[in-house]
């Protein structure tokens, strides 16, 4: 069997799969690429056992059709170095030596039987099928899996909930502290469905889809989803389980309204947090007629630190404390250049939504407040 392919189009397919291989893997043919060559195509498979990538290589020539496994990491290292030229890959198929022939050398090495690799899941007749495009799937992921939980008491809280209506589609994330909940009326489905997705599946597509274009389309059943790119298809297992409810806990009646620049209120929260006690991160919000006071201490080491910004707000004095760390994160995943952070008493949860919102898009975050001794 034998081929000849691009460097370095082999070598980014390569590289945008291996994220799916575990460091430690119970069987050693989950360490491997599965290579394909069928009627002038190469697919390249990897798998975690829950998760299975497969992407599609154009070759320039190829004799005949077969398979064969082979170390991902020695693979990945020696292509990295080559700039781009032709690779000739001839595999000997009893016993599965691989030569890499390219401009000035060549590697050997040996490769394993394809047939040890695990088969990906199927979906069964009732997966239901939806479509969206990369761009709308990319903003939901990328603005909810940050909220995703690390929870082995609740398996339901690690990934990001897909709640499809014949309207819309939401994307929401929750870890008990925050929570996301971005909806997209750019994309919808033909009846009511949900899933949950994964955290680490959620983040290869976060990897994945800045390069594609057009549409994505996903399928699922009870236990497992496919997501087909243009030259990506990914398998995975999904989390079973019911997701929380998660619109009973948004509070709908805030009376106090700050607006307040984004940027600047991630600025100061970053000065003042350094000040923070470091077991709590508390920063406390005092806010008062258009302006808002951050302020945070640390009383075991009697440092201290505040700062005063300017935001709109004429409601009533109020102060409520923050976990600093995650209302930093919050604002760092809304694009939008001013805020609004609604508040309805110091014990409640705030709700921090943009003054404007993209496209097609309704997107809110939610951050449980911290006590205040005062």
């Amino acid at each position: 069997m034998k081929f000849i392919v691009s460097s370095t189009a082999l070598s980014s397919h390569l590289q945008a799969i291996s994220r799916v291989i575990n460091s430690k893997n119970a069987l050693p043919i989950l360490d491997c690429f599965l290579f394909e060559l069928e009627d002038g195509t190469l697919s390249v498979t990897v798998s975690d056992s829950e998760t299975t990538m497969v992407t599609t290589v154009e070759v320039n020539e190829s004799d005949t059709n077969g398979r064969f496994a082979v170390v991902a990491k020695t693979l990945l290292d020696a292509l990295k170095e080559i700039p781009e030229q032709p690779l000739t890959f001839e595999i000997n198929p009893d016993n599965y030596e691989i030569t890499v022939q390219y401009q000035n050398g060549k590697y050997s090495l040996m490769g394993q039987n394809a047939d040890e690799f695990p088969q990906s899941a199927t979906l069964g007749d009732n997966a239901v099928r939806v479509e969206m495009e990369a761009s709308v799937l990319l903003g939901g992921i990328n603005r909810s899996v940050f909220a995703t939980a690390d929870d082995e008491l609740r398996p339901v809280m690690n990934g990001i909930y897909f709640d499809i209506t014949t309207e819309d589609i939401t994307m929401v994330a929750s870890d008990g502290h925050k929570l996301v909940r971005c909806k997209t009326l750019a994309a919808k489905g033909n009846e009511r469905a949900a899933f949950i997705l994964p955290k680490k599946p959620a983040t290869l597509l976060k990897n994945l889809l800045p390069k594609e274009q057009g549409t994505v389309t996903i399928e699922f059943d009870e236990r497992n989803a496919v997501f087909m790119l243009e030259s990506y298809r990914m398998v995975c297992r999904l989390i079973e389980g019911r997701y929380p409810n998660y619109n009973s806990v948004i509070p709908q009646n805030n009376p106090h309204k700050v607006t307040v620049d984004r940027q600047q209120l991630v600025g100061a929260l970053r000065r003042v947090s350094i000040f923070s006690s470091q077991a709590s991160s508390l920063i406390k919000l005092r806010m008062q007629e258009n302006q808002i006071v951050i302020s945070a201490q640390d009383i075991d080491f009697s440092t201290s630190a505040e700062e005063t910004q300017v935001c709109q707000y004429a409601g009533a004095a109020m102060s409520i404390g923050f976990k600093s760390t995650f209302l930093i994160d919050i604002l760092n995943n809304i694009s939008a250049d001013e805020v609004v952070i609604e508040l309805a008493d110091p014990s409640r949860a705030g709700v921090i939504i943009p003054v404007e919102q993209e496209e097609n898009e309704d997107l809110l975050m939610l951050l449980m407040p911290m006590m205040l001794n005062d």
